[in-house]
């Protein structure tokens, strides 16, 4: 059974088809997504989901790219949704130095502010790190603001050095679609080195379709071959990456005893 750890489903276009989208990844025994909710309308949508719809979560906090145009417009939102327990973390916010569609400067002051949000409710963080200089700003910057709770750097793209530190601070490293393209020789050398048990695996649907799937709209149903790329570098089975990122995913969100509750009453 897999976890998407990182799946933009509220979002355009998936969520006019979202019971299907949901119907899809069941089938392939996806278990668990982690919805991420970057504005009102995709948090609104989230947090309107009835449970039929299953083992869906919710994680909250503006992009990067977006903290110049909507950041103190939005930040309230999900300040509200935490300080509710509406929330599993707080993300995706960090750096993203490769487009800089927000300065730097307002980058660094909203990944502090979220940051801050995710120690106040005790939720752990989800970043999004891209660029030059940005994984060196992010690790000082976290340096100074975390002192308690976890981080995953959702759809890693850095080096493997970048990668090693994250993992030497306990930090897990999510992979996406991204590893299974043709070109990416050096992510999936990455993935060969690290620890199984501080890798979770997305979609980061509906963007980055994995490469059987490129040029279509990404969905938690195409997690599967995430999961096999890194079974194949490995050298182990696509039951044992399931099953360690799942547990991987199920700690880092604690969502322990939320999955036993679900498996007692017989939902997925």
């Amino acid at each position: 059974m897999f976890v998407d750890s990182h799946a933009h489903i509220t979002c355009d276009p998936v969520f006019d088809g979202l019971e299907d989208v949901l119907a899809r990844a069941r089938a392939v025994g996806v278990e668990i997504i982690i919805n991420v909710c970057t504005d009102k309308t995709t948090l609104d949508r989230g947090l309107a989901l009835p449970q039929t719809y299953g083992a869906v979560y919710h994680i909250g906090a503006t992009t990067p790219h977006d903290v110049k145009s909507n950041g103190e417009r939005h930040f309230p939102l999900f300040e509200r949704a935490a300080s509710e327990k509406r929330l599993v973390a707080i993300g995706e916010t960090g750096l993203d130095y490769y487009y800089l569609h927000s300065p730097k400067k307002a980058q660094q002051e909203y990944l502090i502010r979220y940051c801050s949000l995710a120690q106040k409710y005790s939720l752990p963080l989800v970043v999004h790190c891209r660029g030059r200089d940005a994984f060196k700003d992010l690790f000082a910057l976290l340096e100074e603001s975390l002192s308690d709770g976890g981080v995953a750097l959702h759809c890693f793209t850095g080096g493997l050095d970048e990668a090693k530190m994250g993992v030497d601070r306990g930090w897990l490293i999510s992979f996406s679609g991204i590893i299974t393209f043709t070109k990416s020789h050096e992510l999936r050398r990455i993935a060969k080195c690290l620890p199984l048990e501080n890798i979770l695996i997305e979609t980061d649907t509906p963007y980055l379709a994995p490469q059987s799937k490129r040029g279509r709209v990404n969905e938690p149903s195409f997690i599967r071959e995430v999961a096999q790329t890194i079974a194949d570098i490995k050298k182990i089975s696509i039951e044992d990456v399931a099953t360690a990122t799942k547990l991987n995913a199920v700690r880092f969100f604690r969502l322990e005893g939320d999955v036993v509750s679900r498996c007692e009453q017989g939902r997925p």
